[in-house]
C-alpha cells in the first residue's frame, strides 16, 4: 500500500518535471481553456509512459517546490471527463492528500495516469486550440504535439517502481496519521475504525441529531494508510453509515429559494475494503432535481439576474438583497436544472464579483455550486 504524501515528496524531490510527472500550482477545469490543458497533460503522459504510472501533483510552487496546497476537488466523475475527450483514455484517479502543515481547508491534489499499454491516447474532439485527432508527448516538462513514431522506448519503468516501492507505508507512518488526525480534529469528536485489519479511516464532523437520523457537517474523512482525504464539506451535510467491510458517506445538498431551501441527497460515496489488502470507492449520484413553477421561475431569473447586474455596478444592496447573494449561486444551479440554459453564462459571469465580495462564504458558495454542476454534467 502507497503512501501517497510520501509519494509526492519523492515526486517532488526529483527535481524538475519530466516525462512521467507535471507539478500545477492549481487545476481548473471549470473553464475551457483549464479543461484543454489538462487533458493535454493526460494525453502526453500516458502516451509517453506506457508501461507505468504517471503524476500530476496540485497545489506546489512551480520555482521552488514549495507545497502550497490548493482546494478540496471533490471530483469522482474525473474519468468520465477522460473519456469523453480522449481516444483510447487512460485510467485517471484524483485524490486530495493531507500535509500536517497547511490549513485544514487546504490539501495537495495527486492525479495518477495509467496509460493502456499499445494503445496511443489521442483527443477525440476540438477543444479550446487544439484539433481532435491530435498526440501529445513529453519533451522534458513540455508536453508537445507529435507525430508517433513506433520506436518510443520505456524508459521510466524503473524510475517509478523504485519511486513507489519507497514510498510503501509502515506501521509508523500510519500511527502518526492516525495521531495526527486526532489532535488536529479534536473540536469535533474523532473516532477511527479498522476495517479487515489493515484499512484505518479516520472521522469527525459536527454531529446534528434529528428524530430519524444522524448528520455530519464539516466532516473530515481520511484513509490513513494512504494519506488520503476522501471527503470534506464544510457547508453540506453528510450522513455516515459503517457495515463490516464497507463506509459509506450520502451527501446532500441545500437548494431552494427566498429562505425555503431543502435538503436533497446528492452522490453516495461506498469504500469497500476486500480481504486482499485492497479496496473500491463506488459513487453513485442519487440527486433528483426539485421542479418548480415555470413562472415563478421567471420572475425569480429575471430578479437574480438585476441582482447580477448591481454587483456588477457596485451599487449599494439593501439588507435582503445582501442576503440574495448568498443564494445568488445555487439559485442559478437551479435555474439550469430548470431548464434555463443561460444561467450557467450567468454563474461564470458572476465568478469575479463574488470572489471579491467583502463576505467571503459567498465565494464559497459560488465554488460548491460549481462542484455540483461538475458532478450533474459528468453523469
Amino acid at each position: 500500500m502507497i503512501n501517497k504524501r510520501l509519494l509526492i515528496k519523492h515526486l517532488l524531490a526529483h527535481n524538475d518535471e519530466n516525462s512521467f510527472y507535471d507539478k500545477k500550482r492549481r487545476l481548473n477545469i471549470g473553464e475551457k481553456e483549464g479543461k484543454a490543458k489538462f487533458l493535454k497533460h493526460v494525453c502526453a503522459l500516458a502516451n509517453s509512459n506506457p508501461k507505468n504510472n504517471s503524476f500530476i501533483v496540485i497545489g506546489v510552487e512551480d520555482a521552488d517546490n514549495s507545497v502550497i496546497g490548493t482546494d478540496f476537488f471533490d471530483d469522482s466523475k474525473i474519468q468520465n471527463l477522460i473519456n469523453a475527450y480522449l481516444e483510447n483514455p487512460p485510467k485517471v484517479t484524483y485524490e486530495n492528500i493531507s500535509f500536517p502543515h497547511l490549513p485544514n481547508d487546504k490539501v495537495v491534489g495527486l492525479v495518477t495516469i495509467r496509460a493502456q499499454e499499445e494503445k496511443l491516447c489521442a483527443l477525440r474532439r476540438n477543444i479550446w486550440k487544439y484539433y481532435g485527432g491530435s498526440v501529445f508527448f513529453r519533451d522534458g516538462s513540455m508536453s508537445m504535439p507529435k507525430v508517433f513514431k513506433s520506436d518510443i522506448k520505456d524508459t521510466n519503468s524503473s524510475i517509478v517502481n523504485a519511486l513507489e516501492k519507497h514510498a510503501q507505508n509502515n506501521i509508523k507512518l500510519t500511527l502518526d496519521g492516525v495521531f495526527d488526525f486526532m489532535q488536529t480534529r479534536k473540536d469535533y469528536q474523532p473516532t477511527y475504525k479498522v476495517f479487515n485489519e489493515y484499512f484505518v479511516v479516520c472521522w469527525a464532523g459536527k454531529k446534528k441529531q434529528t428524530k430519524e437520523k444522524v448528520y455530519y457537517s464539516r466532516v473530515d474523512i481520511a484513509l490513513i494508510n494512504e494519506q488520503v482525504t476522501l471527503f470534506y464539506s464544510q457547508l453540506d451535510e453528510v450522513s455516515i453509515e459503517i457495515a463490516e467491510d464497507a463506509f459509506v458517506i450520502v451527501e446532500y445538498v441545500r437548494l431552494g429559494f427566498n429562505g425555503s431551501a431543502q435538503y436533497y441527497p446528492l452522490e453516495e460515496v461506498t469504500i469497500r475494503f476486500k480481504n486482499n489488502v485492497s479496496y473500491d470507492i463506488e459513487n453513485k449520484l442519487l440527486f433528483q432535481p426539485p421542479a418548480f413553477d415555470k413562472k415563478a421561475l421567471y420572475h425569480l431569473y429575471n430578479s437574480n439576474n438585476t441582482l447580477l447586474e448591481k454587483l456588477h455596478k457596485k451599487q449599494q444592496l439593501n439588507p435582503i438583497e445582501k442576503q440574495d447573494v448568498l443564494n445568488l449561486p445555487a439559485s442559478y444551479v437551479l435555474f439550469y436544472i430548470n431548464g434555463f440554459e443561460g444561467a450557467l453564462d450567468k454563474l461564470e459571469d458572476a465568478k469575479a464579483v463574488l470572489k471579491s465580495y467583502p463576505n467571503e462564504k459567498v465565494y464559497i458558495s459560488y465554488k460548491e455550486s460549481l462542484r455540483i454542476l461538475r458532478k450533474l454534467r459528468y453523469n
